[in-house]
This record gives structure tokens, sequence and C-alpha cells, in this order.
């Protein structure tokens, strides 16, 4: 009488141990994990969706604050710093100069002043769910670029306005350097930001004092001014701000005036890649044990 051959139970069947994300605890400085910025690259998205929404959902010009912001700044630079205060823009018509530059600085301020946050603002979802934590400052600085092409829209409109009325306006190639001067602004930005975040986790004051460092850091670069009035001997101490060659840039790419010189831009690039490291290897330190402070 011949048996049958019993079949496997499936209790007894082992599933593959192919899983498609190992999660493992960060156990050093350098275990950075990097690649899980792009696994997750649709909840950075929605990160960015969510900031855009949210920051002027219950206000009643919404969106129109990105226009109204850097007009009425740069109204009040032409006023007191143009007319009462006399100082030079470089022959450019001060609206522009002074548009130009808050159109730069904004993007930067806004990516410094809202990543400096990041611990304290999302602390609720951090402590519940695994995802890598960057993704928090990252869609900062990608939902601000939705505020930069605003503003920067604005400033191209008053560049043209301009040009047709003849004003000394002499657009650039160096037009063609945008997008490096945006990846090196937003790089400068979440590195400082990240910086402060990790830091106020155990040093609330400054939380309170990056705001007003933002402001001193302003006036230490060149918007309000152009950097022609320093001497040549002591310019190179106005440069140690990785900030001022990007502004200089910027103008001399879209108005024809201000300081273009690669081994200057090429010091901020370098400055600010070394401050987006340590921030980064400061985050991934803190986030590690931030819950416990915060």
């Amino acid at each position: 009488m011949s048996s049958t051959p019993s079949q496997p139970s499936a209790l007894s069947h082992h599933p593959s141990e192919d899983w498609d994300l190992i999660i493992r605890p960060k156990t050093g400085w350098f275990d950075l994990h990097l690649a899980d910025l792009w696994r997750y690259r649709d909840l950075t998205m929605l990160f960015v969706w969510r900031d855009f929404v949210a920051q002027y959902k219950q206000t009643i010009l919404g969106p129109l604050w990105y226009l109204l912001q850097p007009l009425f700044t740069t109204l009040l630079f032409t006023l007191i710093f143009g007319r009462i205060a006399n100082l030079p823009t470089d022959g450019l018509p001060q609206m522009l100069f002074y548009m130009a530059g808050v159109t730069s600085w904004n993007y930067f301020a806004e990516c410094l002043n809202r990543t400096s946050a990041t611990f304290s603002q999302n602390a609720g979802i951090f402590g519940k769910v695994y995802f890598p934590r960057l993704t928090a400052p990252l869609s900062v600085v990608i939902s601000n670029l939705i505020k930069f092409g605003i503003q920067f829209a604005l400033f191209l409109g008053f560049l043209v306005w301009y040009w047709f009325q003849g004003s000394p306006v002499h657009p650039s190639l160096a037009i063609a350097l945008t997008p490096l001067l945006l990846i090196i602004m937003a790089a400068l930005g979440l590195g400082c930001g990240i910086i402060v975040s990790s830091l106020t986790t155990k040093y609330r004051d400054l939380q309170i004092l990056v705001g007003f460092g933002v402001q001193l850091a302003m006036y230490a670069t060149p918007i309000i001014y152009p950097m022609s009035i320093f001497p040549n001997a002591s310019r190179w101490i106005l440069l140690l701000n990785p900030m001022a060659p990007i502004v200089e840039t910027f103008r001399y790419a879209y108005l024809g005036a201000g300081e273009f010189c690669w081994p200057y831009l090429a010091c901020s690039a370098a400055i600010t890649a070394v401050i987006l490291f340590i921030g980064i290897l400061l985050f991934n330190h803190v986030e590690k044990t931030f819950m416990d402070t915060v």
C-alpha cells in the first residue's frame, strides 16, 4: 500500500528574507543613510505641499504676500537707504538694485529661518514613525523655491519695465549661472538651518537669536550697498560671507553691475559645502537622542 507524501503545512513555510527596506540603528557620525532621501522622495513632496499650503492657509491675501513682502521691503530700502542715506547703487535704478538683493537674500533667509526649527516643529511626527529626518528640512528648501519663483518673476517684470524705459541695465550671459546660485543658496540655508536646529534641541536661546542673527547678516551682505564702496585691500573681509559673492553675481548677471569673479564664487561654494557637511553630520548625530530633550 503506497503512501501519499504529506503536503507541507502553511505554518511550516518560511517566507523569503528579501526585505525591501531594513531599518538599522545609526551607530556612527558618518552613518548617514542618504540614499533613503531618494527612496522617500514622495514623502518629501508631500511635505513640500504641506509647507506651501499651510503657510498662508488662513490669510486674506494668501500667496499675494509672496509679492507684497519683497515689494514693500524694496520700497522701504529705496526710501531710507537710497533717498535719505543716499547710498550709491553703481548707477543702477534704486528699485532694481535693492530688489535684486532682496530677491536673492530672501530665499537664503527663508531656508535658514524655517529649517532652524525642524526638530521643535516636527517632534510629534519624528517620535511616532520612521522616515529620513532630513526630508523635513529638505522639503522646506524645495517649497521655498516656489516663493522664490514668484518673487523672481516680480523682479523680472520690473527689469523689463526699466529696460524699456532706457535705464542702464545690461543683462549678461552670466544669467546661465542662476541654477548654480540657487543650489549654493539652498545648500547654505539648509546647512546653517540644520546646524541651528540641532543645537536648539539643548539650547533653546538659539531659536530666539536666529531671527536677529539673520537680520545682522543681511547688513554684512551687499544688499543695501554695492561691494564697490569698499577698498580692494579690505574687500576680502566682506567675501568671508558666502552670500556676498552670490548677491554680487546675481546683480552682475541681470543688471550688468556688481562684481563677478570665479575665485570669489568658488570660495563661496567651498564654504557652503563645509557648512552643509558639518550640518548633516551634526543633524545625523542629534536625531538619535533629540526626543529626550525636545
